[in-house]
Parts: structure tokens; C-alpha cells; sequence
């Protein structure tokens, strides 16, 4: 079970403020939904959970440590921000096995099931480079959910993949906040963020300027 709480988070890049004293909290067992235009500060918000930028001020915590200062970044999470990446000339299961040694306790039965999971074939021979935009969305949440970490982060989850595919995907994010996942969603539809999440902040200009709780 995890638990995270963001106390004045400031980002700035130069002289442009790019998150302005954001405060939020967040637990396990809940799909939080983030909703706002290209540049309004959700990837950057992203990546400061994920331990990947330095805030100007303020604090991320996770379980009441704090980035940067206590954990370098949180010791159990999965993220997919902005476009996948992978080594071209390497199957889906060896891209993710090569992956997984550098993390502990992620078997190969692990990346099996978060292949078959998200719809892909571990036994697929094709390379990287073969496959489809959706191929390869699918093969980056694999990434982020392989292993089942505590806090998943997906930056347009659902992006490149087909009806049948969104749906799947929808399930799965589904199951494992059943299972206690602490789970982070940007998605620019509206009508998928509303479904999937429990609750749902919207973002402009760096700040929060709304909440949502779904009481459906």
C-alpha cells in the first residue's frame, strides 16, 4: 500500500513556471485521472512522482519520504511518460527481460503476464522495429505494469490503440486498483478519464484550478 502527498510542488525551467505550489495526496486503491490541455503541466507533475526531475520547491512524498532527499526515486513503481522507447533490433520479451535485470524480484513469469495482459504474444519474434504504434504503446504499459508495482504512472495510455485494445486496457488499470495499486492517468478523452478514474484533477497553467471525485 502506498501513499503520496505533494506539498507546494514549484517547477520552473528558466524563468517559465511550469508547476506552480501544487498540493495533492493521493492513496492506494485509487485511479487518479489528470485532464488538461498539451502544456498545462501533467507530464512534468508525472515525472516529478516518478523521482525524474528536481522540484524548484516544495516536496513529493512517498510513504513519507521524500524525493530526492530520503529515495532517489519511489522503490516500487511503473511509469509510462510521453513516447515509449526501446532497443529496435529486440523482441517485446527481450526488450522487457532486459529491463527487468535491473530491477528486483520482476521474474520472466512476471513479463509473460504483462505481455499477455496488454494483448501481446510473448513468444512474437518480431522485432521493436516491426511493430505497430499500438504494438508498441501496448509494450510500454507492459513495462510500466510488469512485475505489479505499487504506483503505476501512464502518460496517455491509451493512445495509437484500437477499441478492442482500449478496452483491455481499461480493464486491466481496472483489476489491479481492485488489488490496491495507487494508479496516475493523463488521457485526453474526456469520456475514457471519467470512466476509469475515481478521481480527476484538472490542470491549466501549472496550477490545479478543479477536482472531481467519481461517486458513481
Amino acid at each position: 500500500m502506498s501513499k503520496i502527498v505533494i506539498e507546494n510542488l514549484v517547477k520552473k525551467i528558466k524563468d517559465v513556471i511550469i508547476l506552480d505550489h501544487i498540493n495533492l495526496s493521493m492513496e492506494s486503491g485509487t485511479i487518479y485521472g489528470l485532464r488538461g490541455k498539451n502544456g498545462s503541466g501533467k507530464t512534468m507533475l508525472m515525472r516529478a512522482i516518478c523521482g525524474l526531475i528536481l522540484p524548484t520547491e516544495g516536496k513529493v512524498l512517498i510513504d513519507e519520504k521524500e524525493l530526492h532527499r530520503d529515495i532517489v526515486v519511489p522503490p516500487s513503481i511503473g511509469g509510462l511518460i510521453e513516447n515509449p522507447s526501446f532497443l529496435p533490433q529486440y523482441t517485446g520479451m527481450q526488450n522487457l527481460k532486459l529491463l527487468a535485470s535491473l530491477s528486483y524480484g520482476i521474474s520472466e513469469e512476471h513479463i509473460k503476464q504483462a505481455l499477455e495482459w496488454v494483448g501481446l504474444d510473448p513468444e512474437d519474434k518480431r522485432t521493436y522495429r516491426k511493430y505497430s504504434m499500438g504494438m508498441k504503446q501496448k509494450l510500454g504499459i507492459a513495462n510500466a505494469i510488469m512485475g505489479e508495482p505499487d504506483i503505476i504512472v501512464l502518460d496517455e495510455p491509451i493512445n495509437a490503440l484500437d477499441e478492442e485494445s482500449v478496452v483491455v486496457i481499461k480493464n486491466r488499470l481496472l483489476e489491479l486498483a481492485r488489488r490496491g495499486k495507487l494508479i496516475i492517468v493523463a488521457c485526453h478523452d474526456k469520456e475514457e478519464l471519467e470512466f476509469l478514474s475515481d478521481q480527476i484533477f484538472e490542470i491549466k497553467d501549472g496550477h490545479i484550478v478543479a477536482t472531481e471525485v467519481n461517486v458513481s
